[in-house]
């Protein structure tokens, strides 16, 4: 199971050298800078254009190149295909536009198989807030925790409970909404609910579902979304039917059709589902093969993981000096894998792959619609796990964490090799990790910043199976320029008296054993 921390339950969820030695002292590092290592790269992942990765690309859309014809057109296929995807994305909104007053409803769990693990309810309410706060417009004006055992009955709270709250939320005009901090409702819950209050009723579902919605920036991340809403479309129309005294499902007068009302929705819905996940497969098949072309280029690529607002992109933005990334802080501020291109001490360019975040619990539906883009996680060489531990459950988001890339059946090495960052140290005085070989950071101030990048680059270097050599070699002969077809070439001293040049490279072990076959001695 998905496991990681509170804003929705159960199950869980929910990324060659400029070979120019002209220079007597030094050569270009194997890539000349970072931005067209990302521009051989980016794509790969179906990754926004742009280094910081706000923009949006052929990448991003999954579109197919274009042909020799004038600038704007396109091959009919792929065309249609683009314009079959758009009518997918039309969706009616999941929550009220404008200003909403919310009263958050939190159901207390003291026992039983329905009480979450681990952790409090103070702390399932200042992320329940941190949710609602992540829309615009919307505020928490009143918070209510409930104690309850059987937070999965129909109406949750038993019968003198729910008088107390109706008559709270009714006698508020300030209040507009209720955000009940259950994962789902169903849809008599959420019908019973709104006429004893008079107000409209979400569940974490919605509201993480809208916020999703809101962030997703590439095409792919949009169908993910859609495919997540379609279990909250088939409980609208069930509902619809039965306020309908279920007169819809027994009609089979339907323009002649032999199809009841409902079972002609559920067939749209089918049908729906069919040709999103159709989509989906064609954006994964294109990153998939561009992924190919990125291993076969030879970047090495560093996902960064870790609960939602720990500070990964901060952390990418400090590793890379990229001005263009502007972290948010809010949740799921990323849903779409972004690429940022960087360097190591030893000059070698790495892909950093900014990650959507964890959440604990996120309904399933959530997590099969977005495994898809974790699957990147998988095709990289490292893997760094950043925690914020100033957090009051860091402890907990960590195992949450680490249980969700056991679920994605990441290879062993992959996880074997982790990095762990534990994040804002500067909030924390005299914080020591406890995790071997973990480097400590605060990456809005600095701290921290050069060790981790020799942790980095210690890492990605054995993961990879490349070493850093400095080879002597004669400069009338073919070494030097194998080395810079083959390797990638950091600094090159020439001795001109000698004949020689003293060469520091970035080696695989492979090319290594080939130079010393081709050239012995």
């Amino acid at each position: 199971m998905w496991a990681v921390r509170a804003a929705v339950r159960p199950g869980f969820w929910l990324f060659r050298v400029a070979r120019d030695c002209g220079a007597p002292r030094a050569a270009p590092p194997l890539s000349p800078c970072p931005e067209r290592a990302l521009a051989a790269f980016r794509g790969g992942l179906g990754c926004p254009e742009g280094r910081g990765g706000g923009g949006r690309g052929p990448g991003a859309d999954g579109r197919r190149s274009r042909t020799g014809g004038k600038e704007g057109e396109e091959e009919p296929e792929a065309a249609e295909e683009e314009e079959e995807e758009e009518e997918l994305l039309r969706r009616d909104p999941l929550l009220p536009a404008g200003t909403q007053r919310v009263c958050l409803v939190h159901p207390d769990v003291k026992w039983g198989p329905g009480k979450p693990p681990g952790t409090r309810a103070e702390w399932q309410v200042v992320e329940a807030q941190a949710l609602v706060h992540t829309l615009d417009g919307w505020s928490v004006v009143d918070t209510v925790v409930v104690p309850t055992k059987t937070p999965d009955r129909k109406l949750v709270f038993g019968r003198g409970t729910l008088e107390r709250l109706t008559e709270k939320i009714r006698g508020s005009l300030e209040i507009t909404a209720v955000f009940l901090n259950v994962e789902r409702m169903a849809a008599p819950t959420k019908k019973e609910l709104e006429a004893a209050w008079g107000v409209q009723v979400f569940d974490r579902f919605t509201v993480v579902l809208h916020i999703f919605r809101c962030n997703a920036r590439t095409k792919e991340a949009r169908l993910q979304v859609a495919l997540a809403e379609l279990p909250l479309l088939r409980s609208h129309l069930k509902n619809n039917v039965t306020h309908l005294g279920g007169r819809g499902r027994d009609s089979r007068h339907i323009m002649g059709s032999g199809e009841s009302f409902m079972q002609v929705q559920e067939r749209l819905l089918k049908d729906k589902e069919a040709k999103i996940r159709k989509a989906l497969d064609r954006l994964r098949r294109k990153r998939l093969l561009l992924g190919q072309q990125r291993r076969r280029r030879e970047f090495p690529v560093v996902s960064v993981v870790g609960y939602t607002n720990c500070g990964k992109t901060t952390l990418i933005k400090a590793l890379t000096g990229d001005a263009a990334i502007q972290p948010r802080d809010q949740l799921f501020a990323t849903l779409d894998v972004t690429a940022h291109a960087g360097w190591l001490p030893s000059r070698l360019t790495v892909i950093y792959m900014d990650t959507i975040g964890f959440l604990s619990q996120l309904p399933h539906s959530l997590v099969e619609s977005f495994s898809a883009t974790l699957e990147d996680v998988g095709h990289s060489d490292l893997i760094v796990h950043v925690r914020d531990v100033s957090h009051p459950e860091t402890e907990l988001q960590k195992a949450s964490v680490l249980s969700a890339l056991r679920t994605l059946q990441l290879p062993r090495p992959l996880l074997d090799c982790m990095v762990e960052v534990p994040n804002k140290v500067d909030l924390v005085p005299g914080y020591i990790p406890t995790e071997p070989g973990a480097v400590a950071v605060s990456a809005l101030l600095g701290l921290g910043l050069e060790e981790l990048k020799a942790r980095l680059e210690e890492a990605v270097l054995r993961a990879t199976g490349r070493r850093v050599l400095t080879l002597r070699v004669g400069l009338a002969g073919p070494q030097l320029s194998w080395l810079h077809q083959e390797a990638a070439v950091q600094a090159v001293d020439v001795r001109p008296e000698a004949g020689v040049a003293d060469v520091k490279v970035i080696i695989s072990d492979s090319a290594y054993g080939r130079f010393r076959k081709l050239f012995p001695g």
